[in-house]
């Protein structure tokens, strides 16, 4: 089992709770690929020394990923990833990443910031899943609906390719 190279950055302006923010990152590192089945998260202790977060705050995090079954706690061990949520579509190395890396290029050329490329990508997935799902599997928008749980504008700019 590895330990995992998944760093928590703790956003204390973003409105959006610590423990959330753990919560949401890991389940972004799980789709992304970055985190696997048998990867030991951090312990408490190095989240904690890392953000200057409360103790408690990084358990609760881990409850709510255990809650939902995405990890495994051992006590006096650590705590595992039990399931990956990484679809072929969504990891960092694949096709769509890369079209929307290169739209996020583009959109920083033309001059828009990390606020305006966020509203447009916001846009485009509020009307791209307005309807129902694609019954194709492998698209850019199925892709996109597995993809969209992240709270975060990095999240969504890893949406909407072009």
């Amino acid at each position: 089992m590895a330990v995992s190279m998944v760093e928590y950055l703790i956003d204390r302006h973003s409105g959006l709770s610590p423990y959330l923010q753990i919560v949401e990152q890991t389940k972004r590192a799980l789709r992304l690929g970055v985190l696997r089945p048998g990867d030991q998260l951090p312990t408490a202790r190095e989240v904690v020394q890392a953000t200057a977060i409360n103790p408690n705050t990084v358990l609760k995090a881990y409850r709510e990923l255990e809650r939902e079954g995405l990890v495994d706690s051992r006590r006096g061990v650590g705590t595992f990833v039990r399931r990956s949520l990484a679809k072929p579509q969504t990891v960092a190395d694949s096709p769509l990443h890369a079209e929307l890396a290169a739209w996020v290029r583009h959109a920083r050329e033309a001059g828009l910031d990390r606020e305006d490329a966020a509203a447009l990508i916001t846009i485009a997935l509020d009307s791209g899943f307005a309807g129902p799902a694609p019954a194709t599997t492998g698209t850019a928008g199925t892709a996109s609906a597995t993809h969209t749980t992240g709270t975060t504008d990095t999240d969504k700019a890893d949406e909407e390719p072009g």
